[in-house]
């Protein structure tokens, strides 16, 4: 331990050093510590009901560390603080922690909607979700502050394995990570993986950004039973990788239980970046082919906003049968005199005659004009 420790050399002390001490005598509020060749030093006043649960406990001719307070009160004894020694203590035992990446078991306190509350050595730690392991991150529809703390709140006063993520022994942070422990175990699986790989997995939460995927097609590498049970290797499929349409609800797409084949797009900070699109045929690849400006076409409104409405086009190419799919284009609100006017002519769900004004298939878009009958 590189804190200034002393114990009884013949270097004199000075404030904020720590010094063993044997306990010689103890008063109502005051506990007598020998200190060798320094002396006596006492704890007492603020320093002793801080302490004091600890301190009853302490019995005449008991050792232990203590941190120097003031080298001569009134009483001309060295002040002394065991409270400010336990701390210092700790946070050097933290960053010992830190440095040699050692894994940890701490007891779940309390939880807010950023994550977990705990505490090491008597200091107040925090786990925030973004540190939880992929099988404990809360995995909630449309990410509702109430169901994330309501999924947070079942780990409270259950252990948790954890490693020193970040600390400020000024600040008073200290920030600990779940995943972190897994991370040389899942640096070394994914090393197996490259971007454009198809796996297969589960999926095991939809949210509103998209879709989580534990992938189950793991490859052959050295690892136990206990941790293929406990090491989760989990992907995310982004709202935008689900499918070629504007998807809104990721939940229309995917379902938690079901079991897919997801295209590898990313591989980067220990993430997996997964895509559902990917594995299928680009519907704007040879659109052009299918439809040309002009064109009067039947489309179905799926969604009316204040800048247009937009509207599903199924569509199939006769000189080529594989080429056939569904894309969605815009008709935007300048093709009416007003919000009011759009939404008096087009209703969800209706199916209606429009012009294609553009086809833009690089952007995927297709702007749209409504036919008046």
């Amino acid at each position: 331990m590189e804190q200034n420790i002393l114990n009884n050399s013949i270097k004199l002390p000075k404030p904020k050093d720590i010094i063993k001490g044997k306990v010689i005598g103890k008063g109502n509020a005051s506990v007598y510590f020998d200190l060798g060749n320094f002396g006596v030093g006492v704890i007492s006043g603020k320093e002793f009901y801080e302490e004091k649960n600890e301190l009853k406990k302490l019995k005449i001719g008991d050792e232990t560390f203590v941190k120097i307070i003031d080298l001569e009160n009134e009483d001309d004894y060295i002040e002394l603080s065991l409270a400010e020694a336990n701390k210092d203590i700790a946070w050097q035992t933290l960053k010992e922690r830190k440095e040699k990446d050692e894994v940890f078991s701490v007891k779940i306190l309390g939880a807010n909607k950023g994550g977990l509350l705990t505490e090491v050595m008597g200091i107040p730690a925090f786990l925030p979700v973004s540190q939880l392991s992929p099988k404990n991150y809360p995995k909630v529809e449309n990410g509702d502050n109430q169901e994330i703390l309501r999924s947070l709140q079942k780990f409270i006063g259950k252990e948790m394995e954890v490693k020193v993520f970040d600390f400020d022994q000024k600040q008073k942070k200290l920030i600990l990570s779940e995943k972190a422990k897994d991370n040389k175990k899942l640096e070394e699986i994914l090393k197996n993986y490259k971007i454009g790989d198809i796996v297969e997995g589960e999926i095991t939460g939809v949210v509103d950004f998209g879709a989580f995927l534990k992938i189950t097609s793991l490859p052959e590498i050295e690892i136990t039973e206990e941790e293929k049970e406990n090491l989760t290797v989990e992907g995310l499929i982004h709202i935008s990788e689900l499918d070629w349409q504007l998807i809104e609800d990721p939940s229309e797409i995917v379902k938690v239980g079901q079991k897919i084949k997801a295209k590898i797009i990313d591989i980067s900070n220990g993430r997996i970046s997964l895509s559902l699109k990917a594995l299928q045929k680009n519907p704007w690849e040879d659109i052009e082919k299918v439809f040309k400006k002009e064109d009067i076409i039947k489309g179905k409104v799926t969604k009316i906003n204040p800048f247009g409405a937009f509207v599903e086009i199924l569509y199939s190419d006769n000189q080529n049968e594989d080429n056939k799919g569904k894309i969605q284009g815009l008709c935007h609100i300048s093709e009416f005199n007003s919000l009011k006017k759009m939404e008096e002519s087009l209703k969800v769900g209706g199916v209606y005659d429009f012009e294609v004004l553009s086809i833009d298939p690089k952007e995927h878009r297709m702007s749209l004009k409504l036919i008046e009958k």
